[in-house]
């Protein structure tokens, strides 16, 4: 089995047909994962530039990220590095219109059953534990 570690570029080009002589040779490849020739392998960094792109530059909503890329993710040869976080981020980003990163810092502290320090009042939407960095006013 051949392993690849597969950039953003090349998702994007997949998802979005643009421009279509790259996404017919990204299409290409995924066809020879789903046949088991090759494993794409994703890193969840790859994940947060995808998210960043579709959102910024493509417009899409969150909502319609999270579905695109959860239907990604489980596609046949695709392997993602802790894919139930990401998947998690993913639906949470959506659900309470968050960042990413934001919603996957939240689901790796809740994982390890540690607490997120941040100023970002947005982790209060994830039911992770927050803490507010020293001699910031708490907020209630």
């Amino acid at each position: 089995m051949i392993y690849l570690w597969i950039d953003a570029n090349v998702v994007l080009r997949f998802l979005t047909g643009n421009p279509p002589e790259m996404a017919a040779q990204a299409l290409e490849l995924m066809a020879r994962a789903e046949k088991g020739e090759v494993c794409l392998r994703l890193h969840h960094l790859v994940i947060a530039e995808i998210v960043w792109v579709l959102s910024s530059f493509y417009k899409f909503t969150k909502r319609e990220i999270a579905n695109t890329l959860v239907s990604f993710i489980h596609a046949d040869g695709i392997q993602v590095d802790n894919s139930d976080l990401v998947v998690q981020a993913l639906q949470d980003m959506a659900k309470k219109n968050i960042d990413f990163v934001d919603a996957y810092l939240a689901a790796l502290a809740k994982q390890h059953e540690e607490s997120v320090c941040s100023f970002d009042s947005d982790f209060e939407k994830l039911n992770v534990s927050l803490v507010k960095p020293p001699g910031y006013p708490q907020e209630k």
